[in-house]
């Protein structure tokens, strides 16, 4: 049996509700849909059982119903698992990962910033990657975003 075959053996056995979500796309690269409520006891197996302990990135998407999540994950030998959750709009709340992946700070802050996802638990910092200037409220990757941006469609670095 692969490597591959035996995660996603490990997952399905660990996680009844997750028997044909897991997804080999290829050699050493693998996704995953868990249910935003599971995500948290998931990724807890994950990096504490599977060894996934590097996080390479997180990508926020607005599919216009709600948001995805995807948490792009690592771990020795080149493995890579994405772990995506889906998000309703009208509750646009994950909780921060940072005590796991202190890497996922700018991440999250990402995703406040250009997508309006809330991250709970996340520390005060400065905002990330817009600057101080940007009109709060705005949020440049959702599909529904009209752009109000300051005259000459500039902005200044903070």
């Amino acid at each position: 049996m692969s490597a591959e075959e035996n995660l996603k053996q490990a997952l399905e056995n660990k996680f009844d509700y997750l028997k044909g979500a897991v997804i080999i796309k290829r050699e050493r690269r693998m996704a995953l849909e868990v249910p935003a409520v599971n995500f948290a006891e998931v990724l807890k197996f994950v990096t504490g059982e599977l060894n996934f302990s590097f996080l390479s990135a997180i990508t926020g998407l607005d599919n216009r119903d709600g948001f995805e999540v995807i948490y792009h994950l690592n771990k020795d030998g080149g493995m890579v698992l994405d772990l995506k959750i889906r998000i309703p709009r009208s509750e646009a709340v994950i909780e921060t990962v940072t005590p796991l992946f202190a890497s996922a700070d700018a991440y999250e802050r990402e995703l406040m910033d250009l997508l309006g996802i809330e991250v709970k638990g996340l520390a005060e910092g400065r905002r990330y990657p817009l600057p101080d200037e940007w009109p709060l409220g705005d949020y440049p990757l959702r599909k529904d975003w009209k752009g109000n941006l300051p005259a000459n469609n500039e902005v200044k670095n903070a």
